[in-house]
């Protein structure tokens, strides 16, 4: 009785987010969703003004930036929920690696746990990138400066569009093609962090999960970017699964890696809390796979003692023959090789720039130059 009054709460939220994403797109019909999306509308009013005047005084120089000696490059986006950052990060943190570049990548630790010193993106970043140092808080010209200290000599700002005490000389634009707009509206009657017009600000635009849309779609969205942006360069990029791990990922028995085509005609239960996880049900798709069942929990949601046995016995009801496959991000949280007897597989995914590669990369070689 009391485990299940404990998960009352979480349940009731995540039935409340269904409802609130439901609301804004319109789903949800009748007087009394009228009546909300016009209060929210309202609520969007100071929002935007608050955004907007913010913005100014940083054009305007009335509120100060802060430069570090070293070149910052900005990863961000406009929309709340999941873009393909992090993918993107890792790009952007190759790259400077072969230019032998000691890089830092600082974020603000968004979702993170009461008892963890690193969010579940953090996470997967140190995973795949060992070698860098990873520094998460709310103030990122203080982890700026523990950078330097540490005698790195290029700084990575993960989510930083939005954070402008912090000088960059690179601000890239992540745009998701499968949900470029968040509903046109500024939350919290829609999903826009600021305006689309804020894209002049950009000195690159990234469109990722090109290949989840219409050729038509992705070339709507570029023409919005460039009226806009009209001098600022469009990438057009694409997820690719790379491989299938177990953890931990560092294991190098034999059957702990598999390809992602492993997953061709199978059946596959699969779930994920991500701010996208549409995107990742259609990247299994893709690879071929039967998706025979699938589970979408909130983005950055934390897996309880309760939502562990509640997984291990659904994998348990599963065919046979079905593997169980989630991402990196929970992976990182759940840390474990198995769920209800069954292995459980994270698919790994890499950026794969397919439009404008060079002018990306030229980019990126610029801060350094």
């Amino acid at each position: 009785m009391s485990a299940a009054l404990a998960e009352a709460p979480f349940a009731r939220r995540k039935r409340l987010r269904q409802w609130y994403v439901e609301l804004v797109g319109g789903n949800r019909l009748g007087p009394g969703a009228v009546l909300c999306r016009g209060g929210l509308a309202m609520l969007s009013l100071p929002y935007g003004a608050a955004v907007r005047l913010r913005n100014r005084m940083f054009d305007y120089g009335w509120l100060h930036c802060d430069r570090p000696p070293v070149p910052v490059v900005s990863i961000g986006n406009l929309t709340l929920g999941g873009t393909g950052k992090t993918p993107a990060v890792e790009y952007a943190a190759r790259f400077y690696q072969q230019l032998h570049r000691r890089i830092a990548i600082l974020s603000r630790g968004y979702g993170k746990a009461a008892d963890a010193d690193i969010n579940d993106e953090g996470a997967v970043l140190e995973q795949n990138l060992p070698d860098m140092i990873h520094l998460q808080g709310p103030d990122r010209v203080a982890l700026a400066k523990q950078a330097v200290q540490a005698n790195c000599n290029l700084i990575l700002l993960d989510d930083g569009f939005q954070h402008r005490r912090l000088a960059r000389d690179l601000d890239i634009v992540v745009v998701d093609s499968t949900s470029p707009w968040g509903h046109d509206r500024m939350f919290p009657r829609g999903f826009l962090r600021e305006p689309p017009t804020a894209l002049a600000r950009a000195d690159l635009v990234m469109l990722t999960r090109c290949d989840q849309v219409e050729p038509r779609d992705v070339a709507a969205i570029r023409r919005r970017i460039q009226r806009h942006a009209p001098h600022v360069p469009v990438v057009e990029s694409i997820h690719a699964p790379v491989g299938l791990i177990r953890w931990p990922p560092g294991d190098a028995l034999p059957g702990e890696r598999q390809p992602a085509s492993a997953l061709e005609r199978r059946p596959v239960a699969a779930f994920c809390g991500i701010g996208n996880p549409n995107g990742f049900r259609r990247t299994l798709e893709q690879l071929g796979a039967d998706v025979v069942a699938f589970r979408a929990y909130a983005d950055h949601h934390h897996y309880s003692r309760r939502d562990r046995e509640d997984l291990a016995r659904w994998a348990d009801s599963l065919p046979l023959d079905a593997w169980v496959v989630t991402t990196q991000k929970d992976q990182v949280k759940l840390r474990t090789p198995d769920l209800g007897g069954r292995a459980l597989w994270a698919l790994r995914i890499a950026l794969q720039p397919t439009v404008g590669r060079q002018a990306l990369d030229a980019k990126l070689k610029g801060v350094c130059t």
